[in-house]
């Protein structure tokens, strides 16, 4: 055969053999894109109305365990962290509901955050949302759980603690009698009784206090809190009694930190650190009250120039009653229930509060708080890639 007729041949051939494979793979993307259709169907409608709703807390999580929905009860609670669940317990949930298809109710214990001792005690449901998706949700009972408890130490601290107060009031008042014509004695025995009435009315209402934090969820309706509006509501409280100590109060400039939480309660676990330090510190001292944002903590400060804290009492000072110096608290009025209700409020808030010190130099108090999350899945539901599954004081 001419060579003509051979080249004529050949790309015929080549022709015939590039567009079967044109064809080939026409069809397949054809068939890949219905296969992809049915794979990356949406979470069915309405879902995302109800998890903003919700006031519990409520995940929506895909095959591979990335969440693409979550509720704001959810972030409060701290069960959410970049994307994925911050608890491997419930993860397994999902995964044993995806696989069985069966829904599931389960009580499980979970550390309310990296740094606190602090438990979440919840109920989890979870179950399949249409064919790709599970559907978690969670009900913290801690308050309930802990209920009794806190109860049987409430009544403890009352009997040892109020006891003497309420000795003292007897007997300041049983001296009154006696002494009726004689006003010099009246108005010291008045005086000392307006003392002692006012520390029992403070130690009943800081009993009050850390029972609460203790009892009760704290974080049972969480906002989204301004740090730098917490420390300053804080530090207003504390400039009257500062000026009366001759003691300067130091503020850094905003932060921008925001974190969930009761404002109420963060509020009086940074004033109790202030008063503290203003009380321990000398005249013409400085206290000084900082917020730092770093790996997604957020971090108040609070460091004076006071009489600082022994080494052997460091590890003890967030105790109920606990007292450094005695003497020094009976004269300053100071309960012992500070700090240790500044170290569950924290707790509360899936943090935690450290102590540095160095005696006759002074003390620094640092309170570390999750900081609270961006919401980019609370709005508009966004279907990621796949990828392969794989107590006072001193």
């Amino acid at each position: 055969m001419d060579s003509p007729w051979l080249l004529l041949a050949a790309l015929l051939l080549g022709l015939l053999v590039g567009g079967g494979f044109a064809t080939g793979l026409f069809y397949a993307a054809r068939r890949g894109e219905r296969v992809a259709r049915v794979v990356t169907q949406s979470v069915p409608d309405g879902v995302s109305q109800v998890l903003d709703a919700l006031e519990t807390a409520g995940i929506v999580v895909d095959p591979s365990g990335n969440v693409v929905k979550v509720s704001p009860g959810a972030l409060a609670l701290g069960l959410v962290r970049d994307g994925r669940f911050a608890h491997a317990e419930i993860g397994r949930i999902a995964d044993t509901v995806r696989d069985t298809g069966e829904p599931m109710t389960v009580d499980v214990d979970l550390s309310r955050g990296r740094f606190s001792d602090a438990t979440l005690h919840l109920g989890v449901r979870a179950a399949r949302l249409g064919t790709r998706y599970v559907l978690v949700l969670a009900q913290d009972h801690t308050e309930s759980r802990r209920l009794d408890e806190v109860r049987r130490d409430f009544i403890a601290n009352i009997s040892h603690e109020l006891k003497t107060p309420i000795g003292a009031v007897g007997l300041l008042a049983e001296a009154l009698e006696p002494a009726a014509d004689d006003p010099v004695q009246v108005r010291k025995f008045a005086a000392r009784l307006r003392t002692e009435a006012s520390r029992l009315a403070r130690l009943t209402g800081e009993i009050i206090d850390l029972s609460r934090l203790q009892a009760a969820d704290a974080l049972h309706q969480p906002e989204l809190l301004n740090v730098d509006a917490i420390v300053a509501a804080a530090l207003d409280q504390n400039r009257v009694a500062a000026e009366a100590h001759g003691v300067a109060l130091v503020s850094a400039g905003d932060s921008g930190a925001k974190v969930y939480g009761d404002e109420a309660l963060l509020v009086v676990a940074v004033h109790n650190l202030i008063a503290n330090a203003i009380t321990y510190s000398p005249p013409r001292g400085r206290v000084g009250v900082g917020v730092s944002r770093k790996d997604g903590l957020v971090e108040i400060a609070v460091t004076d120039q006071g009489v600082g804290i022994p080494e052997e009492d460091r590890d003890r000072v967030f105790e109920r009653f606990f007292r450094v110096d005695q003497a020094r608290s009976r004269n300053t009025g100071g309960t012992g229930l500070g700090l240790s209700i500044v170290k569950h409020t924290v707790q509360n808030h899936g943090g935690e509060v450290k102590v540095w010190s160095l005696v006759g130099k002074g003390s620094t108090f640092t309170i570390r708080i999750p900081e609270a999350p961006e919401r980019p899945l609370t709005g508009q539901i966004a279907i990621p890639a796949e990828s392969p599954a794989s107590d006072s004081a001193r």
